[in-house]
Parts: C-alpha cells; structure tokens; sequence
C-alpha cells in the first residue's frame, strides 16, 4: 500500500465546502477551558460536515493562536456563532426542532452503542467542561442524554476525543439511514 498525497485526498475548497450540504449536526460547547480542544472539535466538524458549531459561556472565540493551531483553517469552513448562556440556545434549539443531546454520565443516559438517530432529525450534541462536563441545568433542559460506554479504569475522555468519538458514530449512523450530506 502507497500512502496518499494531500494532492488526492480529493479536499473540498473553502468555498465548496461553504455550499455543501451539511451533516444535520450542530456542536455546542459549554464552558471549554482548552484552546486547543476548541480547535480540535473544529477540525472535527469540518471532517464529518457539521452544520455549525456555537461556543457558550468561556468558551473562547477565533481567532485566537492557540485555537488556529488545531484547528488548521477549519475556523474559516465551519459556521460558529458564540452564545453567552447554554441554557437559551438550548431551549432556542428545542423550539426549532432540533433534539438536544448531552454527552454526558448520567442516571437513564442512552449508551452511544445503543442510539439510533432518526430520519430528518437534527441533532445539538452538547460536550461540557473538562473537569465539570455538561452542566447539571443543561442536563436538566436537553431532551436526552448520550454516554459513550468505557470499560476500562478512568470513564474519562478528553472532551476532543468525546467529540470525535460522537460526531463519528451520529455521522455514520445517518450515512447508514441513507441521509443525504
């Protein structure tokens, strides 16, 4: 086997990646600490065509150094929009139709393994803080909550890698439903 090119990756241009038609995934990221783990969930988005990404509380905003650095230019492809209070957007989000998802450890949460997305549906993944995660109020307010199963000693992930792990298996699944991206 002969590794790739960058020349043919077949990448899509800023500007067609801007038109394309998107994942019906939106990321919402409440109260992330880490520069670097904002740019990573960018990069993330921008490989699974997620249709936006909103940054909530202090969570900081592009451009910032720290953020372009794992992000590679993702900032620049992935719609984002900062929103100070987790709690409106959700309940915005909820009024719009889109289902609200903690990823998150909790009492009745559905195992990543387990959730079957369902046709015409959008989905707002919520990742929370790196030490708190999701807050106990947006818990509260989201229609339901996400666990990715761990069984090994630290039922812990970088909240990056939770991204990656969830964007993944939502994204693949609606491949799976024959959902156009």
């Amino acid at each position: 086997m002969r590794k790739l090119k960058n020349s043919e990756l077949d990448r899509l241009s800023v500007e067609d990646f801007k038109h394309s038609k998107k994942t019906p995934i939106i990321i919402v990221l409440d109260n992330i600490r880490s520069l670097n783990n904002i740019g990573s969930v960018f990069r993330t988005s921008d490989a699974f065509l997620v249709e936006k990404i909103y940054l909530c509380g202090i969570t900081a905003t592009p451009p910032h150094k720290d953020i372009h650095k794992t992000a590679l230019g993702s900032t620049e492809t992935v719609d984002w929009e900062y929103v100070e209070n987790t709690i409106e957007l959700v309940e915005k989000l909820k009024a719009e139709n889109c289902k609200v998802l903690s990823v998150e450890q909790a009492e009745n949460a559905v195992m990543l393994d387990q959730f079957t997305p369902e046709v015409n549906t959008k989905y707002a993944l919520v990742f929370g803080n790196e030490v708190k995660g999701v807050s106990q109020k947006v818990v509260n307010t989201s229609d339901n909550v996400i666990e990715i199963p761990q069984y090994g000693t630290k039922h812990s992930l970088n909240i990056s890698v939770s991204c990656g792990v969830v964007v993944w298996d939502v994204f693949s699944k609606l491949k799976g439903l024959n959902v156009e991206n």
